[in-house]
């Protein structure tokens, strides 16, 4: 709708709109505001890619899934709001934002995409929730400012290089429902003092807690 219009600084999509279709804003850069009607369910596949402009945006309740790569690049956002009709986030989601600051991820989300807030360099608070069962690989890579998480009872697994470099993480909370710790998971987070692995972790991989 807008690749050709570079220039467009504010969007008001109409009410009766049910979904943002797959890189319909992406590259938009001088776009630095969007009002999402209640309407919304769905966020397409790089829908907003690469709005470099863009410094924050709500998602309204209606919406069930942030497709991947939805906010890629979005380097001057520095809040999202997540509501809790949203069920999934998807790869790269918000990779590269790195302008994002604190994330709560709402009750609803059962699964954390692959690389979903990966290089977030200014990420220092993320809260998740219970609902989670799974962190997919690059979750969090290179969060270079997230200072702890707490890893929610009912995540079975940890990705690959989900936590790789997070440099500024002292403590980590592994629960009793973690099966398998993926490989580089928590390399090169060189101030993490203190781990408890629980019996039911079955699998670390290689290179987990490098440094």
């Amino acid at each position: 709708m807008l690749k050709e219009k570079n220039n467009v600084t504010s969007v008001t999509i109409p009410d009766g709109v049910t979904s943002i279709g797959n890189e319909e804003f992406k590259g938009c850069t001088w776009l630095t505001s969007v009002t999402i009607p209640d309407s919304v369910t769905s966020i397409g596949n790089y829908a907003f890619s690469g709005c470099t402009s863009l410094t924050s945006v709500t998602i309204p309740d209606s919406v069930t899934s942030i497709g991947d790569h939805a906010f890629f690049c979005c380097i001057r956002m520095t809040s999202v709001t997540i509501p809790v009709s949203v069920k999934s986030i998807g790869e790269y989601a918000f990779d590269g934002c790195e302008s994002l600051t604190c994330v709560n991820i709402p009750d609803s989300v059962t699964s954390i995409g692959d690389a979903a807030f990966r290089n977030c360099t200014s990420l220092s608070s993320v809260t998740i929730p219970n609902s989670v069962t799974s962190i997919g690989e690059d979750a969090f890579y290179g969060c270079v400012s997230l200072n702890s998480v707490t890893i929610p009872d009912g995540v079975t697994s940890i990705g690959d290089y989900a936590f790789f470099c997070c440099i500024r993480m002292t403590s980590v909370t592994i629960p009793v429902s973690v099966k398998s710790i993926g490989e580089y998971a928590f390399s090169e987070c060189t101030r993490l003092t203190s781990v408890t692995i629980p019996d039911s972790v079955t699998r670390i991989g290689y290179g987990a807690f490098q440094k």
